[in-house]
């Protein structure tokens, strides 16, 4: 853990010798899932949200993710994103149930803002044979220099969170799907 620090505050000093970057980059991952749209938007997580421990490279550059708080399902709503002594806020800016959820980050307190601060972000499902395919898009700016050089390097960090997330996504409605099967039926008296 005392490493993880070490390699984001190195990071984030690094990025703080260069000046801010106006420029915006995207960045999209998209996954099949073999469940219907209503399914997988019921299924929607926020990398805080996701069970288990996110991969090594992903903690080197973040800190441990925790939890959310909000409803996410709400225009205007606001989600506090809780990490290891640090946090997100985010704010749901459009919603089109089973279709798109797009949000923005409006408050960036990671310990990497010298390097990358967040932007938008959104999740898009669309019905495809045998299930749904989901597109997760990240919008940031990198302060690092070279751009270059740095931005394939952010570029597979963002893949690998959106791969961690839609992983996540799966496991949680498989999980969701079994409890459901698994349910008793009640007897009507």
């Amino acid at each position: 853990m005392l490493l993880h620090a070490t390699a984001r505050r190195l990071f984030d000093r690094l990025g703080r010798l260069f000046p801010r970057n106006p420029v915006a980059e995207a960045v999209r991952t998209r996954m099949l899932l073999d469940a219907a749209p209503e399914e997988v938007w019921a299924g929607i997580l926020f990398y805080e949200e996701v069970p288990g421990r996110a991969p090594w490279h992903l903690r080197l550059f973040l800190p441990a993710p925790l939890r959310s708080k909000g409803d996410k399902r709400s225009v205007g709503a606001l989600i506090r994103c809780i990490y290891e002594d640090a946090h997100l806020l985010k704010q749901i800016r459009q919603l089109e149930p089973g279709r798109l959820m797009r949000f923005d980050v409006v408050e960036q307190r990671l310990g990497v803002e010298g390097s990358l601060t967040m932007g938008e972000g959104s999740y898009e499902i669309r019905r495809v044979a045998g299930g749904s395919e989901v597109e997760l898009t990240t919008h940031y700016r990198g302060h690092l220099r070279p751009r270059w050089l740095a931005r394939p390097l952010e570029h597979h960090l963002a893949h690998e969170l959106h791969r961690h997330i839609l992983h996540g996504m799966r496991r949680h409605i498989a999980g969701s799907r079994a409890t459901t099967v698994a349910a008793p039926a009640r007897d009507a008296a």
